[in-house]
């Protein structure tokens, strides 16, 4: 059963949270978990709590594979609490994590809006358009503000950019593809996410090619330069002059059955089960290379060691 599986040890399937964004959290995990299954994994479903270290060590889980959205699931904290248990994990990084939540990164060739009104206002670390509002007029700017801060210490102001809405997909180190959506609402907003015929997902995105080219290296280049890893989500809107501006990267993107990753992937002619099967294979690989760099770190013997003292020891002797 467990015969060409890239691993045979138990996986934990991170979900839930304490996050806003916790019942598309719930989704995602119950379908990756599934499908984990169904290919014959040891996997159980982790519903991640303050006491999450003892619930790993109590199931004696081995991998963790990362379904959390929003909050510490992509602030790099749950990254750093199981690096400092040495379980390995899927997706980003400690650093890559924090980086996109917090908003910090800068990259020359990603076009900064001016910030006429209309304005976005959002929260910084949830995610799923949860608390999204948009201010037409300066007297809205402070109940959106007042409502934002109800949800996160942190609020991103942004200009409104009218035009396509594109998601680029990638997958380790190569772009997976892209959907443009159309939302029937003003925007795509959380009801119009997950509400089934309001937005409709154009797939490719109907924008001219060397647009789409554009976008797609913009979008690669930002999973690299943040230090990425295993599957991510870039978001972008295109104004009417064609000019494409980076909304988001998106280090741990929905894995329900209506998520946008699964619906790239099934235009490129990838199943669910192969996208679980490549983002493990990509926490394996990077866990090998981990391994490999530690291996060629410098280290001194015990023999080297006592060399050492003794030469700390008798180095007075010379110095006289």
């Amino acid at each position: 059963m467990t015969k060409g599986l890239v691993t045979k040890k138990r996986i934990g399937v991170l979900m839930g949270g304490l996050s806003a964004e916790r019942d598309i959290s719930m989704r995602s995990g119950l379908a990756i978990y599934q499908n984990l299954q169904e290919m014959g994994y040891d996997a159980v479903l982790i519903d991640v709590g303050k006491d999450i270290a003892n619930v790993i060590k109590k199931e004696k889980v081995k991998l963790a594979f990362l379904a959390l959205h929003g909050g510490i699931g992509e602030n790099g904290s749950i990254q750093g609490l199981l690096e400092t248990l040495g379980l390995p994990y899927t997706g980003s990084g400690v650093l890559a994590a924090n980086a996109v939540v917090t908003g910090v990164f800068d990259y020359p060739d990603f076009p900064d809006p001016s910030f006429d009104l209309p304005w976005v206002v959002k929260p910084v670390s949830e995610g799923s358009s949860i608390g999204v509002s948009i201010v037409k007029e300066e007297a809205e700017l402070v109940p959106s503000l007042e409502k934002t801060f109800s949800l996160d210490a942190k609020v991103m102001i942004e200009k409104f950019i009218k035009g396509k809405e594109l998601h680029i997909g990638i997958i380790g180190d190569r772009v997976l593809g892209g959907v443009e959506v159309r939302p029937s609402l003003e925007f795509y907003n959380y009801e119009a996410k997950y509400t089934s015929g309001l937005t409709d997902y154009i797939i490719p995105p109907e924008v001219d090619e060397a647009v789409y080219k554009k976008v797609s290296e913009l979008a690669l280049t930002a999973h690299m330069a943040l230090g990425c890893s295993g599957v991510s989500r870039v978001d972008f809107m295109i104004d009417e002059k064609n000019a494409p501006y980076v909304l988001e990267v998106n280090t741990l993107p929905g894995m329900t059955t209506t998520s946008l990753i699964p619906k790239i992937a099934k235009a490129e002619g990838m199943s669910f089960n192969d996208i679980i099967e490549e983002t493990e294979s990509q926490r394996e690989r990077n866990a090998r290379q981990h391994t490999g760099r530690e291996k060629k770190q410098p280290s001194f013997s015990k023999g080297a060691l006592w060399y050492f003292w003794l030469l700390l020891l008798w180095l007075p002797l010379f110095s006289e």
